[in-house]
């Protein structure tokens, strides 16, 4: 019994985590008016469907607090990398800079991140 377990471990375990994690790969801020933004990221990840796909993106402040979500309703399988947007980011006037991360149903957290300066 050990044996075929050892085999299915070995043959399909990497199966199951090809896709690694969801890497933000750029991010462009655009100033819409006073203290709100446009946020244009492009994230990176190898979707592969309903069960392994990057569900979300986040703004995150410099003390931790997200500011805004993309929700991600769909895997981007042939799409890739690929860019959305979030507009009507209000941010203030205290906060100079953000980080992006991205977030996959999976892995949740911990792939490549970006720090952006804020255009004011």
């Amino acid at each position: 019994m050990r044996i075929y377990t050892f085999f299915f471990l070995v043959l399909f375990l990497p199966m199951v985590v090809l896709a690694g994690e969801a890497d933000v790969i750029q991010v462009k801020a655009v100033v819409l008016g006073d203290n709100t933004f446009q946020f244009d990221v492009t994230v990176s990840h190898g979707d592969e469907g309903w069960k392994h796909y990057v569900d979300k993106w986040d703004i995150v402040g410099p003390e931790g607090t997200v500011i805004g979500t993309r929700t991600l309703y769909h895997p981007h399988v042939d799409e890739q990398p690929f860019t959305r947007s979030l507009p009507g980011v209000t941010i203030g006037k205290g906060i100079d800079k953000v980080t992006v991360r991205a977030h996959d149903s999976v892995h949740e957290y911990g792939g490549e991140v970006v720090t952006v300066v804020l255009p004011r």
